[in-house]
């Protein structure tokens, strides 16, 4: 169940942050709305990840590693934000030091 609340506060999280880029500097309301229900929701279903037991250092480091890459993409795909090959490598790093955080923490 953490798995899945950690990917709910993934997921809201990057919500949220494409939402502030739609949000026009808090200009447009509804973006707006959905970036304050997202961060609000991404950091309760963050704190219920703690709650049942994810050491913080494996919780927050997956929860900001994905959470960077997705923007990263959604940015891409979405607003046309060119993505180099030097930026494509550390997204590539990015999901590696994921994986040794979740095996480092294995028993």
């Amino acid at each position: 169940m953490k798995w899945v609340l950690l990917a709910g506060a993934i997921l809201a999280e990057v919500t949220g942050t494409v939402s502030l880029r739609l949000s026009e500097g808090f200009s447009k309301v509804v973006p707006t709305v959905v970036v304050v229900v997202g961060y609000v929701t991404a950091f309760v279903l963050l704190s219920l990840v703690l709650k049942r037991g994810m050491p913080i250092g494996i919780a927050y480091g997956i929860w900001a590693a994905v959470g960077v890459a997705l923007v990263a993409l959604a940015g891409a795909v979405l607003f046309g934000d060119g993505l180099t090959g030097v930026q494509i490598g550390g997204l590539v790093l990015v999901a590696g030091g994921v994986m040794a955080l979740e095996m480092g923490g294995a028993h």
